[in-house]
């Protein structure tokens, strides 16, 4: 069982370790310039004066900060309007056409409005990240219903339970799977979103940290950003994950 474990881990760090063996070979090779691509100690150490002097924690907090806000956000509404979507036909041939139009739109199209709305502070950032959060949650709530067994809701119906408690008791549940997939794709996408707002307007979060990196020319503080995006998002997708683990009990 150990030794199991032992390889589980070693096949789960490999690609890592070797995707930096191969970036510091081609620096020792000459084939890549610090300017450009500085090798891997470079962000090291760029990564522990960020973090002594406490500047790379208050980016990270600014940025989850916002998208757990926007996150929040979008949930409650995505998860309020694809459950009315998904009972509801009529309603849903009402919106279907507006959902089509907006839903292909790039958050980050919406950015030049939302400054106009709501000017160049937070509103506007959490904004962003709403838009691009709700329709993946949305769209999998309401796939999620439709894809309910009929016949659970057909013996609610037989012994008259009321509408809220068929809601809370057979069609979330029943949804669950499809809703925990947009959720996990929504926070994602959350995350794509605070990054592109703050390279707009913003003095704090990692997409200023980014900023800054370009206009310093210090290609190291971008690539220590893109590498905090990736293992925070990542970190966050596995909380989701073992939370859709204990509560759908059947994945």
């Amino acid at each position: 069982m150990i030794i199991k474990r032992i390889v589980g881990v070693v096949w789960y760090v490999a690609l890592p370790i070797l995707i930096i063996a191969v970036w510091k070979a081609a620096d020792i090779a000459g084939l890549i310039t610090s300017y450009t691509m500085p090798p891997p100690e470079d962000i090291v150490i760029t990564a522990f004066e960020f973090y002594n002097d406490g500047t790379l924690f208050e980016h990270i907090k600014a940025s989850f900060m916002r998208v757990i806000e926007g996150f929040g956000i979008a949930l409650v509404l995505a998860l309020f309007l694809g459950v009315v979507i998904g009972l509801n036909v009529r309603f849903e041939k009402f919106t279907d056409s507006v959902i089509q139009i907006i839903k292909p739109i790039p958050p980050i199209a919406w950015i030049p409005l939302a400054i106009l709305w709501f000017g160049i502070g937070e509103a506007s950032k959490i904004y962003i990240i709403a838009i691009g959060a709700f329709f993946p949650i949305l769209v999998n709530t309401v796939e999620g219903i439709k894809n309910i067994d009929s016949r659970y809701l057909e013996l609610a119906r037989v012994y008259e339970v009321r509408r809220g408690r068929v809601i809370w008791r057979v069609i979330l549940p029943g949804a669950l799977p499809f809703i925990m997939v947009g959720v996990r794709i929504g926070l994602g996408m959350g995350w794509i979103c605070v990054v592109a707002a703050e390279l707009i307007a913003a003095n704090s979060g990692i997409g200023y940290m980014l900023m800054d990196g370009r206009s310093l020319s210090r290609p190291d503080i971008v690539i220590l950003g893109m590498i905090v995006i990736g293992i925070v998002g990542k970190l966050m997708d596995d909380i989701l994950r073992s939370i859709s683990k204990r509560i759908i009990k059947w994945n």
